[in-house]
């Protein structure tokens, strides 16, 4: 009989030979590299249908059955504070996201279950590609940066934590709407009277009620990448997510959400009341508006915890620490942008320079030479 409390294991032995089998993005099933191999991955009833929502207040109050927490076995990056879920056979690593070594604890952690996860469509060779060709197009970074990252160091493929929150709102406002109108005036220009019109707003009171139903907002479950980098991946296919399986990680990492269900709703609040805000806007009409007050009620809020790929890359360069990510299915890429001291006063030498030439042949043509 399995151990509850025991982490789970994203190991998947070949039918034929017993070897380990990874998850392969190319094929979209489990592939064993010692005999070749190929299991599909059965996605169950939903395939093709929307996964089913969690409900947020019963999560907050604790009421989760036990079909939907796992335990994990995680250890925690010490450079930049991301949590990794890694298997009994790991014990010493480097951070994936800032190459920082780590030795895994033997400590569990009991949190939510994924309810849906996006697999991985790119391969680890198209995703170095992707970060070579952005690299290439980055005119001031440190050539040595570039060699380095080129020298095929392998990638890490991390299913990154998100949160999705569907919600029905209805908000109420009080505010103003502008109309715009002009007013003649005599004005004086070089000596001279002239009229100009001189735009005026005219405001008039403005009440009244939107909705608008809310349906996965995205929320990032992690705090070891910064979310410029994050957002920038964005859009993410979430038509696209599977039934959470343990096989599509095989082969993969996968980081723990270390922001808290609570908080994500805190952020998904504010993302909401800014397109609130904009739907308010667009119901005073007018050429201008001012909102004095809105005022909103949340209801029936669902929520889903989701994995989404992440390839991502971590170079030490001269002491630096210099981080890549590429979206697992699109191939966009973000990171750190080096600079390069020598590659800018260059060009700094090269502008002054052709500057200079060009003052030069001015002052000749005007000379008449």
């Amino acid at each position: 009989m399995s151990d509850p409390s025991r982490p789970e294991e994203h190991r998947f032995p070949c039918e034929n030979c017993g070897a380990a089998c990874r998850f392969e993005p190319e094929r979209g099933a489990l592939i064993c590299d010692f005999c070749g191999h190929e299991e599909p991955i059965d996605s169950g009833p939903w395939k093709g249908g929307a996964l089913r929502e969690q409900d947020f207040k019963a999560a907050i109050a604790g009421h989760l059955s036990e079909a939907d927490v796992i335990e994990a076995r995680i250890t925690k990056c010490p450079g930049c504070g991301a949590e990794i879920t890694l298997d009994d056979d790991t014990h010493a690593s480097e951070c994936p996201f800032c190459a920082t070594p780590v030795v895994t604890d033997t400590g569990t952690h009991r949190q939510i279950k994924p309810r849906g996860v996006l697999p991985f469509a790119l391969d680890e060779r198209t995703a170095h590609k992707a970060m070579d060709d952005w690299l290439g197009r980055l005119w001031f970074a440190p050539s040595g940066l570039k060699d380095y990252a080129r020298k095929g160091r392998k990638m890490d493929g991390i299913y990154v934590p998100y949160w999705t929150f569907d919600a029905e709102t209805t908000s109420r406002y009080r505010g103003e709407r502008g109309t715009v109108y002009y007013e003649t005036r005599t004005v004086m220009r070089d000596g001279k009277r002239q009229q100009v019109q001189v735009p005026r707003v005219r405001w008039r009171p403005a009440s009244g009620a939107v909705a608008r139903f809310f349906d996965d907002v995205l929320v990032l479950g992690s705090t070891s990448l910064p979310k410029r980098y994050t957002d920038a991946l964005q859009p993410w296919d979430l038509s696209s997510l599977e039934p959470y399986q343990p096989q599509f990680l095989s082969g993969f990492r996968a980081e723990a959400y270390t922001v808290e269900l609570p908080d994500a709703f805190t952020e998904a609040r504010e993302i909401m009341d800014r397109v609130i805000q904009r739907d308010v806007r667009f119901d005073i009409g007018g050429d201008r508006q001012r909102i004095h007050h809105i005022e909103t009620r949340v209801s029936d809020v669902t929520f889903k915890h989701v994995l989404l790929p992440v390839w991502t890359a971590a170079y030490r360069y001269r002491g630096e620490s210099y981080r890549f990510v590429v979206n697992g299915r699109t191939g966009q890429v973000q990171g750190e942008r080096p600079w390069s001291a020598i590659k800018i006063l260059v060009a700094v030498v090269i502008g002054l320079a052709v500057a200079a030439a060009v003052g030069y042949g001015i002052a000749l043509s005007e000379g008449g030479f």
